[in-house]
């Protein structure tokens, strides 16, 4: 059993890009479908689909490459089981320098931080994508 699904998730994903895979597979859950959607909305991934196998579904993640380099250069976990990290609408983060999105999880659903100040929305800071 994981206590952390989403690092998992973004642990996968950093692996896989160093390790120069086409694609990656995660466990599936609600969040990180609403995560994988988001990576392929601002164009860090080619795109992801749902495995459905008996004991547990995967997500199949196509991970996107631009003339030998990986279209994600880093992930960032910061709110963690242990430390939880809320912001409000006023607070939410630029990472560097506004190249990088910020992924969290609101009342209205999990989303960029960009379209979470754009509806006033507050909440937990997932992750920095950059």
């Amino acid at each position: 059993m994981v206590t952390d699904p989403i690092a998992d998730m973004l642990t996968r994903i950093r692996n896989a890009i160093m390790a120069c895979h086409g694609d990656v597979l995660v466990p599936a859950s609600r969040v990180k479908l609403s995560i994988a959607k988001i990576l392929e909305e601002e164009g860090f991934i080619n795109g992801y689909e749902v495995l459905k196998d008996k004991p547990q579904s995967m997500i199949k993640i196509q991970l996107k490459y631009a003339n030998g380099q990986p279209a994600i250069l880093g992930l960032e976990r910061v709110s963690k089981p242990g430390l939880r990290v809320y912001v409000g609408r006023r607070e939410i983060p630029h990472a560097y320098g506004g190249l990088s999105i910020a992924i969290l999880s609101t009342p209205r659903g999990i989303m960029t931080g960009q379209k979470a100040w754009r509806r006033r929305l507050g909440g937990e800071v997932l992750c920095y994508v950059w």
